[in-house]
């Protein structure tokens, strides 16, 4: 047998090999989201609960699901059991209600539940593993998927997503029914970002406020540390690359309205005043085309997103309670509202959304066709 014709080619065939495992890490792994149909149902539940862990941050990709999981594992054991129990009790509600199987396999009843229960962790001031905040988590959880289900039926006449309003809702109101003296779930008080603090808001350390952009990212997930806003960081590039440019520019451009609003240092250091214009930017990016007026239009929706966070923080905040993500969820939804025959030829029917790659590449193949088409 002669092996010397194979050699040359061995390397070549490693590469596209390693090339080919790469791009099937990419976008929304619709193949392993084939090969599960017929597994167990656990294993496939597993697979809903990845997609709905990547979907609080527009993702749909449990590969990305994992990073993210991992990321939260490492920031606190405790928030990650939190997140992990209301994205089961929503996505468990939603088996049980009967909503659409390929919204549940998406993990699209799964995300609002799980920033609910992540959202009752932080706040909590019992410590954690304070066993009595496990009821309240998984009954906030399962009431994201009634109030879902609700929205879904009002928003999709204006080809809207649900988005977070109901982890908005939810988190709200569990806190303002709490309060910080409930003597079974009390909670810490939400300060608004525009208290006195004692340092000299003209003196910025630079190092410390870059590192801020980037746990913008995190703190979506309500992480403070560098190294798991890193691996989330990296979950939104293993799935989009341009989503994850998004997400940095649109935290970037929070963090500079902070400062313009002169805001207390430690909400520009630990991210807070980044999250909120990262999520506006994302949506855009998202749920549009990608092109120059799409860019400035996410630019323009991280700009409103931050100024919106920062008035919400200090009008909520003056009764102890948090802005959470509001402002990019109500701009997001003004962005998807605009008219316009320059804007609507970029937008993106909201079933149809998948990563901003691929949903360039079908414009440009859509664009083609219809030249030719004309040209005939």
């Amino acid at each position: 047998m002669d092996f010397g014709k194979n050699t040359p080619q061995e390397p070549g065939g490693l590469k596209q090999r390693a090339i080919s495992a790469l791009l099937y890490c990419t976008g929304e792994m619709k193949q392993l989201h084939t090969h599960m149909q017929d597994k167990s149902f656990p294993l496939q539940v597993s697979e809903w609960c990845l997609r709905g862990i990547s979907q609080v941050i527009l993702l749909n990709n449990p590969l990305s699901g994992a990073l993210i999981l991992a990321a939260l594992l490492l920031e606190s054991p405790w928030q990650a059991l939190l997140g992990m129990l209301g994205l089961l009790a929503s996505t468990l509600t939603a088996i049980i209600l009967g909503q659409d199987r390929e919204e549940v396999s998406s993990g699209l009843h799964g995300f609002n539940g799980m920033l609910v229960a992540l959202l009752m962790g932080v706040f909590s001031s019992a410590g954690d593993w304070y066993w009595w905040l496990l009821l309240p988590v998984c009954l906030g959880g399962a009431t994201t998927t009634f109030l879902s289900s609700s929205l879904a039926q009002v928003l999709g006449r204006w080809d809207l997503p649900v988005s977070v309003f109901p982890f908005n809702t939810v988190i709200v109101l569990y806190l303002a029914c709490t309060g910080t003296s409930n003597p079974y779930l009390p909670n810490y008080p939400a300060l608004p970002p525009g208290a006195t603090e004692s340092t000299n808001h003209t003196q910025l350390h630079v190092p410390q406020l870059l590192q801020g952009v980037v746990l913008g990212i995190g703190q979506i997930f309500a992480c403070e540390s560098l190294g798991p806003s890193l691996l989330i960081l990296g979950a939104v590039f293993l799935f989009s690359p341009i989503l994850a440019v998004h997400a940095l520019l649109g935290s970037v451009i929070s963090t500079v309205a902070g400062i313009s609003m002169s805001v207390q240092n430690s909400f520009l250091y630990s991210g807070l005043s980044g999250f909120n214009g990262a999520l506006g930017c994302m949506v855009v990016g998202s749920f549009f085309i990608f092109s120059w007026r799409t860019h400035l239009l996410s630019i323009a929706s991280a700009f409103l997103s931050a100024y919106t966070d920062i008035a919400l923080s200090n009008l909520l905040g003056i009764v102890g309670l948090p802005a959470s993500s509001w402002a990019a969820t109500l701009t997001g939804t003004l962005m998807l509202l605009l008219t316009g025959e320059n804007l609507k030829e970029y937008r993106i029917p909201t079933g149809k959304v998948t990563s901003p790659e691929q949903n360039l590449r079908s414009h440009k193949q859509w664009s083609a066709a219809n030249t030719n088409a004309t040209d005939v």
